[in-house]
Protein backbone atom coordinates (compact mmCIF):
# COMPACT_ATOMS: atom_id res chain seq x y z
CA UNK A 1 0.00 0.00 0.00
CA UNK A 2 1.34 3.44 -0.93
CA UNK A 3 2.12 5.85 1.93
CA UNK A 4 -0.67 8.30 1.04
CA UNK A 5 -3.29 5.56 0.82
CA UNK A 6 -2.03 4.02 4.04
CA UNK A 7 -2.34 7.36 5.80
CA UNK A 8 -5.89 7.91 4.48
CA UNK A 9 -6.86 4.39 5.51
CA UNK A 10 -5.45 4.94 9.00
CA UNK A 11 -7.40 8.20 9.38
CA UNK A 12 -10.62 6.54 8.18
CA UNK A 13 -10.11 3.65 10.58
CA UNK A 14 -9.55 6.08 13.47
CA UNK A 15 -12.75 7.97 12.65
CA UNK A 16 -14.79 4.76 12.49
CA UNK A 17 -13.34 3.58 15.79
CA UNK A 18 -14.11 6.89 17.52
CA UNK A 19 -17.69 6.84 16.18
CA UNK A 20 -18.17 3.31 17.35
CA UNK A 21 -16.91 4.20 20.82
CA UNK A 22 -19.28 7.17 20.92
CA UNK A 23 -22.23 5.00 19.94
CA UNK A 24 -21.30 2.49 22.62
CA UNK A 25 -21.10 5.22 25.27
CA UNK A 26 -24.47 6.66 24.27
CA UNK A 27 -26.14 3.26 24.36
CA UNK A 28 -24.65 2.44 27.76
CA UNK A 29 -25.79 5.79 29.10
CA UNK A 30 -29.33 5.22 27.89
CA UNK A 31 -29.34 1.78 29.46
CA UNK A 32 -28.24 3.09 32.83
CA UNK A 33 -30.98 5.72 32.79
CA UNK A 34 -33.75 3.31 31.94
CA UNK A 35 -32.75 0.56 34.34
CA UNK A 36 -31.75 2.55 37.41
CA UNK A 37 -34.15 4.24 39.82
CA UNK A 38 -34.09 8.01 39.82
CA UNK A 39 -35.46 8.13 43.36
CA UNK A 40 -33.13 9.50 46.00
CA UNK A 41 -34.15 8.69 49.56
CA UNK A 42 -32.75 10.90 52.27
CA UNK A 43 -31.31 8.97 55.22
CA UNK A 44 -32.84 9.10 58.69
CA UNK A 45 -36.38 9.53 57.42
CA UNK A 46 -39.48 7.38 57.38
CA UNK A 47 -39.80 5.62 54.03
CA UNK A 48 -43.43 5.84 52.91
CA UNK A 49 -44.49 3.65 49.96
CA UNK A 50 -47.72 4.29 48.06
CA UNK A 51 -49.09 1.22 46.29
CA UNK A 52 -50.51 2.32 42.93
CA UNK A 53 -52.02 0.49 39.98
CA UNK A 54 -54.25 1.17 37.00
CA UNK A 55 -57.51 2.57 38.31
CA UNK A 56 -56.09 4.12 41.48
CA UNK A 57 -58.30 7.02 42.55
CA UNK A 58 -56.59 10.39 42.55
CA UNK A 59 -57.74 11.70 45.92
CA UNK A 60 -56.94 8.63 48.00
CA UNK A 61 -53.45 8.75 46.54
CA UNK A 62 -52.72 12.47 46.42
CA UNK A 63 -54.27 13.48 49.76
CA UNK A 64 -51.97 11.42 52.01
CA UNK A 65 -49.08 11.96 49.59
CA UNK A 66 -49.41 15.74 49.95
CA UNK A 67 -49.52 15.59 53.73
CA UNK A 68 -46.60 13.21 54.10
CA UNK A 69 -44.43 14.87 51.45
CA UNK A 70 -44.80 18.24 53.15
CA UNK A 71 -43.15 16.91 56.30
CA UNK A 72 -39.88 17.48 54.44
CA UNK A 73 -40.37 21.22 54.93
CA UNK A 74 -40.70 21.08 58.70
CA UNK A 75 -37.61 21.45 60.90
CA UNK A 76 -36.65 19.29 63.83
CA UNK A 77 -38.58 16.15 62.90
CA UNK A 78 -37.88 12.82 61.26
CA UNK A 79 -39.52 13.67 57.95
CA UNK A 80 -40.87 11.29 55.33
CA UNK A 81 -39.50 10.05 52.03
CA UNK A 82 -42.50 9.49 49.76
CA UNK A 83 -42.40 7.19 46.71
CA UNK A 84 -44.64 4.94 44.64
CA UNK A 85 -44.52 1.19 44.10
CA UNK A 86 -46.35 -0.81 41.45
CA UNK A 87 -46.05 -4.09 39.57
CA UNK A 88 -44.47 -2.25 36.65
CA UNK A 89 -42.21 0.67 35.79
CA UNK A 90 -44.50 1.62 32.91
CA UNK A 91 -46.88 4.53 33.45
CA UNK A 92 -50.08 3.64 35.26
CA UNK A 93 -53.31 5.52 34.61
CA UNK A 94 -55.49 6.58 37.51
CA UNK A 95 -59.26 6.23 37.37
CA UNK A 96 -59.51 9.92 36.53
CA UNK A 97 -56.94 9.60 33.73
CA UNK A 98 -53.73 10.94 35.27
CA UNK A 99 -50.62 9.04 34.15
CA UNK A 100 -48.08 8.29 36.90
CA UNK A 101 -44.62 6.80 36.48
CA UNK A 102 -43.97 4.38 39.37
CA UNK A 103 -40.71 4.75 41.28
CA UNK A 104 -40.24 1.05 42.04
CA UNK A 105 -41.48 -2.23 40.59
CA UNK A 106 -42.13 -4.46 43.59
CA UNK A 107 -41.99 -7.58 41.39
CA UNK A 108 -38.41 -6.92 40.22
CA UNK A 109 -36.64 -4.17 42.13
CA UNK A 110 -34.76 -4.37 45.39
CA UNK A 111 -36.95 -2.12 47.51
CA UNK A 112 -35.85 0.15 50.32
CA UNK A 113 -37.09 -0.58 53.82
CA UNK A 114 -40.74 0.48 53.97
CA UNK A 115 -41.73 2.04 57.30
CA UNK A 116 -45.22 3.10 56.25
CA UNK A 117 -47.27 1.42 53.52
CA UNK A 118 -50.17 3.40 52.05
CA UNK A 119 -52.85 1.56 50.07
CA UNK A 120 -55.07 4.04 48.21
CA UNK A 121 -58.32 2.83 46.72
CA UNK A 122 -58.45 1.61 43.12
CA UNK A 123 -61.24 0.85 40.68
CA UNK A 124 -61.04 -2.94 41.04
CA UNK A 125 -60.33 -3.31 44.76
CA UNK A 126 -63.65 -5.10 45.18
CA UNK A 127 -63.10 -7.67 42.42
CA UNK A 128 -60.15 -8.49 40.16
CA UNK A 129 -57.46 -6.85 42.30
CA UNK A 130 -58.41 -9.21 45.12
CA UNK A 131 -57.33 -12.12 42.92
CA UNK A 132 -53.85 -10.69 42.36
CA UNK A 133 -51.88 -13.06 44.57
CA UNK A 134 -48.54 -11.37 43.85
CA UNK A 135 -49.86 -7.97 44.92
CA UNK A 136 -51.53 -9.41 48.01
CA UNK A 137 -48.33 -11.22 48.96
CA UNK A 138 -46.36 -7.97 48.60
CA UNK A 139 -48.83 -6.16 50.86
CA UNK A 140 -48.80 -8.92 53.46
CA UNK A 141 -45.01 -9.26 53.56
CA UNK A 142 -44.46 -5.50 53.68
CA UNK A 143 -46.96 -5.12 56.51
CA UNK A 144 -45.07 -7.59 58.67
CA UNK A 145 -42.10 -5.21 58.93
CA UNK A 146 -43.79 -1.84 58.53
CA UNK A 147 -44.43 0.42 61.50
CA UNK A 148 -47.78 1.56 60.09
CA UNK A 149 -50.07 0.40 57.29
CA UNK A 150 -52.78 2.76 56.10
CA UNK A 151 -55.63 2.30 53.66
CA UNK A 152 -58.01 4.80 52.15
CA UNK A 153 -61.53 4.04 50.94
CA UNK A 154 -61.64 0.54 49.40
CA UNK A 155 -57.94 0.00 50.05
CA UNK A 156 -59.21 -1.73 53.19
CA UNK A 157 -60.50 -4.57 50.99
CA UNK A 158 -56.91 -5.27 49.93
CA UNK A 159 -55.68 -5.34 53.53
CA UNK A 160 -58.56 -7.58 54.54
CA UNK A 161 -58.03 -9.97 51.63
CA UNK A 162 -54.34 -10.18 52.54
CA UNK A 163 -55.40 -11.34 56.00
CA UNK A 164 -54.04 -8.31 57.83
CA UNK A 165 -57.21 -7.05 59.52
CA UNK A 166 -58.49 -10.27 61.12
CA UNK A 167 -57.70 -9.19 64.68
CA UNK A 168 -58.30 -5.42 64.44
CA UNK A 169 -61.20 -3.03 63.94
CA UNK A 170 -61.35 -1.36 60.51
CA UNK A 171 -63.49 0.80 58.27
CA UNK A 172 -63.85 1.62 54.58
CA UNK A 173 -65.78 3.83 52.14
CA UNK A 174 -69.21 4.53 53.70
CA UNK A 175 -71.34 3.18 50.85
CA UNK A 176 -69.22 -0.01 50.69
CA UNK A 177 -69.53 -0.90 54.38
CA UNK A 178 -72.26 -3.49 53.73
CA UNK A 179 -70.25 -5.09 50.92
CA UNK A 180 -67.20 -5.10 53.18
CA UNK A 181 -69.10 -6.87 55.94
CA UNK A 182 -70.56 -9.39 53.51
CA UNK A 183 -67.23 -10.17 51.88
CA UNK A 184 -65.36 -10.40 55.20
CA UNK A 185 -67.99 -11.50 57.76
CA UNK A 186 -65.44 -12.27 60.49
CA UNK A 187 -64.01 -8.74 60.58
CA UNK A 188 -64.80 -6.16 63.24
CA UNK A 189 -66.12 -3.28 61.12
CA UNK A 190 -66.78 0.26 62.35
CA UNK A 191 -69.05 2.59 60.42
CA UNK A 192 -69.94 6.28 60.87
CA UNK A 193 -66.28 7.25 61.39
CA UNK A 194 -63.70 8.83 59.12
CA UNK A 195 -60.86 6.57 60.23
CA UNK A 196 -59.98 3.78 62.64
CA UNK A 197 -56.57 3.26 64.24
CA UNK A 198 -56.02 -0.18 65.73
CA UNK A 199 -52.49 -1.47 66.26
CA UNK A 200 -50.32 -0.60 63.27
CA UNK A 201 -53.35 -0.28 60.97
CA UNK A 202 -55.13 2.95 60.10
CA UNK A 203 -58.11 2.48 57.79
CA UNK A 204 -59.86 5.52 56.35
CA UNK A 205 -63.25 6.25 54.78
CA UNK A 206 -61.29 7.85 51.95
CA UNK A 207 -62.24 10.60 49.56
CA UNK A 208 -61.31 14.08 50.74
CA UNK A 209 -61.29 12.69 54.27
CA UNK A 210 -58.06 10.89 53.42
CA UNK A 211 -56.42 14.14 54.50
CA UNK A 212 -57.72 13.62 58.04
CA UNK A 213 -56.29 10.12 58.39
CA UNK A 214 -52.91 11.34 57.14
CA UNK A 215 -52.93 14.33 59.47
CA UNK A 216 -53.81 12.04 62.36
CA UNK A 217 -50.73 9.89 61.70
CA UNK A 218 -48.59 13.03 61.56
CA UNK A 219 -50.01 14.26 64.85
CA UNK A 220 -49.30 10.84 66.34
CA UNK A 221 -45.68 10.92 65.12
CA UNK A 222 -44.83 14.60 65.43
CA UNK A 223 -47.32 16.20 67.78
CA UNK A 224 -50.15 18.70 67.38
CA UNK A 225 -48.02 21.70 66.44
CA UNK A 226 -46.56 20.00 63.37
CA UNK A 227 -49.93 18.54 62.34
CA UNK A 228 -51.54 21.97 62.64
CA UNK A 229 -48.73 23.44 60.54
CA UNK A 230 -49.18 20.82 57.82
CA UNK A 231 -52.94 21.40 57.77
CA UNK A 232 -52.50 25.15 57.60
CA UNK A 233 -50.09 24.80 54.70
CA UNK A 234 -52.78 22.99 52.72
CA UNK A 235 -55.64 25.23 53.98
CA UNK A 236 -57.31 22.41 55.90
CA UNK A 237 -59.29 22.89 59.10
CA UNK A 238 -57.78 20.38 61.51
CA UNK A 239 -58.92 19.56 65.00
CA UNK A 240 -58.53 15.89 65.85
CA UNK A 241 -61.14 16.12 68.61
CA UNK A 242 -63.79 17.08 66.04
CA UNK A 243 -63.03 14.24 63.61
CA UNK A 244 -65.35 11.20 63.96
CA UNK A 245 -62.87 8.42 64.56
CA UNK A 246 -62.09 5.31 66.58
CA UNK A 247 -58.60 5.30 68.08
CA UNK A 248 -57.73 2.02 69.77
CA UNK A 249 -53.98 1.76 69.05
Amino acid sequence: MKPVRATLFAILLLILTMYGCRESTVNNTKESITTSSEVFLEPNRYNVAFLIMNGTYNTEFTAPYDIFQHTQYRDGIKAMNTFTVANTKDPIRTFEGVRILPDFDYTKDVLPTIDILVVPSAEHHLDTDLRDSIMLSFVYNTAQKATFVTSHCDGAFVLAKAGLLDSVVSTTFPSDIDTYRTMFPSLQVQDSVLFVHDGKYITSAGGAKSFEAALYLCELLYGKEIADSLAKGLVIDWELEKVPSLILQ
